[in-house]
C-alpha cells in the first residue's frame, strides 16, 4: 500500500476543480471510455434485513446495502489509486495556512431523488442533527476533538466553512464523509418534533419509495426477509458522467436477496442467481472453481487480494451492575488476557479460512500495514498460561460439574453471542468456547439476530444486557486509522465500557484516549505513527477487544459483470470496483 502522506499542507495551496459535472476517470476501471452499456440489474445478497432507513440511526458497521444507499454527494472523495482527497460534491475547496479552516463551494446541479435541489442547508442540517446528542448519531463523536466541537458555517448560497479548533489530520476524512440530509423532509420533522421525532422517521415501516437520497440508486421496494430493490436515481447522472460523457450509474437496478446465511448465498451464486459473491475462504474458492471448470458458471475469481479492512473480536461487558461478580471479572485485565490465550487463532486460520488468514493482535487492520505495530503484546493460544492467570484470580479448583470455581464457590462461566447466519463468526465462537471449556470455563455459545445483537452492543448504562459478544467493525481511515468513536472513552463504539458518565474505568483507557487526540493533532505522519504504535501497545496490554484473525479478502463475479478496477487497485480498502462504473453484458 502507498505510504500515507498528509495532504493538508499541500492542500493549503488550494485545490480547485472546475469540472461540472464530476467526471469519473477511466483509469478507475478496466473498461474503455464508451465501452460500457447502460441498463440491467446487478443481483447480490445480504444476510439480514436493514435495521432502518433512517440515515441518522445507524451505528454498526455498514452493510453493503447501507453504503449503497448513502453513497452520493459526499463533499470529498478518496480515489482508489491515491491517498489525496479530491473535490466531489464540492467543486472546490481551500484550506487555511494553519490547516484549521476549510472553505468549500458546492457543485451546481446536484438534486435529491425527488428532483429537489441539494443546497448547503442540507449539509448544515445534517451537521446540526449529528451534533445533537439527543439524536444519538453514529457520527456525533467525529465532530469533536476532545471537548472542542468542530464548527460548520454557511458562508454563501453555495459555500460552507468548517472550522477546526486545532489542526486535525482527520480533517479531510471528517469533511469527506459528510453527506447531505434532506432538509425539506427530515429537517422539517426535526424542527417540528425535535430529536425524538427525527429518530422515529424512516423506520422499517416507511414506504421506501417515498424516501429521498442523492445516491446512484435509491430504495424502491423492500420485502422483509426476501428482497431489497434499488432503482437508478434519475438525477445522479446529471452531475456524474464517465469520460465519454455518459450519465452514471450504468446499471438500472441493484437487487439484494435477503438470505438466511452465507451458505445460502454461495448456493445462489453457484446457480447463477446472483452476480457477486465474496468467498469466505479457500473452500469457497475451490467450490467456485469447480463450478467454473464444469461450465456451470462463467466467473472470475480474485484470490488473496489483501487482508480484510475489518476486524473480528470478542468484547466483554464492563457495565454489568446486576451481576457484580461477573462485572468485576470482566473488568479484570488478567481475565481478558486469559481469554485471549484461549482463542485458537491458528486453528481458526486453518479450520475457518482454510489457511487464507493470519492471527490479528492489533486494533489496526492489517491491510493498513503502514500503521500496524508488529510488536504489540501477543497472548498466543496457551491453555496453561490461561489457567495460571485464572488461578491468580482465585479459580484454581473445579466443582462437581467440572467447572472452575473460586474460594466462594462462584463458578467461572459466561454467555457469548454472535450474529446468526454469519457462519465464520459462528465457527470462531464455537472454537473459542470449546477451548475455554477444556480448561474448566463454562462458556455458553449462542447466536442472535444481527440487529438485536447490535442493539445490545450499543446499549448504554450501568447494567447492559450482554456478557460477551463476538462481532466486527469496518471503517478506518488511511490518514489516522483509529476510530474516533471506538478509542476515546464515552464514545458510542467504545463497546467494552458504556458507563452513562462516559468516564474511563482504567488508567489504560485514559492513556489511550489522550494518545488518540494527541496523534490526531500531529500532522507529521511519522510522529503520528509512533503515537499510533503506543495506542496499540496500551490496548493490546489490557485486551478490551480480543482480536481473533484477519482473513484474506477474495472476490468473485459472473463474467457478465464488467467494469472492475485494474488488478493493481483491488484490495479490501477500495474493493474490486466502483459501483457506478459497473455494468452488465448478456
Amino acid at each position: 500500500m502507498k505510504r500515507v502522506l498528509l495532504s493538508l499542507a499541500i492542500a493549503a495551496l488550494a485545490q480547485v476543480a472546475l469540472a461540472e459535472p464530476f467526471v469519473w476517470p477511466s483509469e478507475w476501471t478496466v473498461a474503455e471510455p464508451g465501452e460500457a452499456v447502460s441498463g440491467g440489474t446487478l443481483r447480490t445478497y445480504d444476510i439480514s434485513n436493514p435495521r432502518t432507513f433512517n440515515p441518522f440511526v445507524s451505528a454498526e458497521s455498514h452493510a453493503s446495502r447501507d453504503l449503497l444507499m448513502l453513497q452520493g454527494a459526499s463533499l470529498l472523495l478518496l480515489p482508489p489509486d491515491s491517498d489525496e482527497w479530491i473535490p466531489y460534491a464540492a467543486e472546490s475547496f481551500e484550506v487555511s495556512e494553519d490547516g484549521t479552516v476549510v472553505d468549500l463551494v458546492l457543485r451546481e446541479g446536484i438534486k435529491w431523488s425527488d428532483g429537489t435541489p441539494v443546497t448547503v442547508q442540507d449539509y448544515y442540517f445534517r451537521y446540526l442533527a449529528e451534533t445533537d446528542p439527543d439524536v444519538g448519531s453514529n457520527a456525533y463523536d467525529s465532530w469533536f476533538i476532545g471537548e472542542e466541537q468542530i464548527q460548520m458555517e454557511i458562508t454563501g448560497e453555495r459555500s460552507m466553512r468548517f472550522i477546526f479548533p486545532v489542526p486535525d489530520r482527520t480533517a479531510f476524512p471528517v469533511i469527506g464523509s459528510h453527506f447531505p440530509a434532506p432538509d425539506h423532509i427530515l429537517g422539517e420533522i426535526y424542527r417540528e418534533g425535535g430529536a425524538e421525532a427525527l429518530k422515529q422517521a424512516w423506520g422499517l415501516d416507511v414506504d421506501v419509495s417515498e424516501t429521498v437520497w442523492t445516491s446512484p440508486w435509491v430504495p424502491t421496494e423492500f420485502l422483509p426477509d426476501e428482497r431489497l430493490i434499488y432503482t437508478r436515481n434519475p438525477y445522479f447522472g446529471e452531475w456524474n458522467v464517465d469520460e465519454a460523457g455518459n450519465p452514471l450509474p450504468y446499471l438500472e437496478t441493484y437487487s439484494f436477496e435477503l438470505v438466511q446465511d452465507q451458505d445460502a448465498a454461495l448456493n445462489l451464486y453457484l446457480a447463477g442467481d446472483i452476480d457477486l459473491f465474496a468467498p469466505r475462504n479457500l473452500d469457497d474458492i475451490g467450490v467456485i472453481n469447480v463450478a467454473i471448470q464444469n461450465g456451470d458458471i462463467d466467473a472470475t475469481v480474485i484470490e488473496n487480494a489483501s487482508p480484510v479492512a475489518s476486524s473480528q473480536f470478542i468484547v466483554f461487558n464492563w457495565n454489568y451492575a446486576s451481576n457484580p461478580f461477573k462485572q468485576e471479572l470482566f473488568r479484570s485485565a488478567d481475565f481478558r488476557r486469559a481469554m485471549s490465550h484461549l482463542v485458537p487463532r491458528e486453528a481458526i486460520v486453518e479450520l475457518v479460512y482454510g489457511g487464507a488468514a493470519s492471527p490479528m493482535w492489533s486494533n489496526v487492520y492489517q491491510v493498513l500495514e503502514y500503521w500496524v505495530n508488529p510488536d504489540v503484546p501477543k497472548f498466543e493460544y496457551d491453555p496453561e498460561a490461561a489457567a495460571e492467570l485464572l488461578a491468580g484470580l482465585g479459580f484454581s479448583r473445579r466443582n462437581s460439574d467440572g467447572w472452575l470455581v473460586n474460594a466462594e464457590g462462584q463458578e467461572l462461566g459466561f454467555r457469548i453471542i454472535t450474529n446468526a447466519g454469519n457462519n465464520q463468526r459462528e465457527q470462531i465462537m464455537q472454537l473459542f468456547a470449546d477451548a475455554a471449556r477444556d480448561i474448566g470455563v463454562n462458556v455458553e455459545a449462542q447466536t442472535l439476530d444481527f440487529n438485536l445483537l447490535v442493539e445490545q452492543l450499543l446499549s448504554v448504562g450501568e447494567d447492559r444486557p450482554f456478557e460477551a459478544i463476538l462481532i466486527g467493525l469496518t471503517g478506518g481511515s488511511r490518514d489516522w486509522p483509529f476510530g474516533v468513536n471506538v478509542i476515546p472513552c464515552g464514545t458510542n463504539l467504545h463497546a467494552w465500557n458504556q458507563d452513562p458518565s462516559g468516564e474511563c474505568l482504567s488508567p489504560q483507557e485514559t492513556l489511550a484516549t489522550n494518545l488518540y487526540f494527541e496523534g490526531r493533532q500531529t500532522l507529521d505522519t511519522e510522529a503520528a505513527r509512533e503515537i499510533g504504535y503506543e495506542i496499540q501497545n496500551v490496548l493490546a496490554s489490557i485486551q478490551p477487544l480480543i482480536f481473533t484473525v484477519s482473513p484474506s479478502a477474495h472476490y468473485s463475479w459472473l463474467n457478465t459483470v464488467r467494469g472492475e478496477h485494474p488488478a493493481e487497485f483491488i484490495n479490501d480498502l477500495v474493493g474490486s470496483r466502483e459501483a457506478v462504473l459497473t455494468y452488465k453484458v448478456q
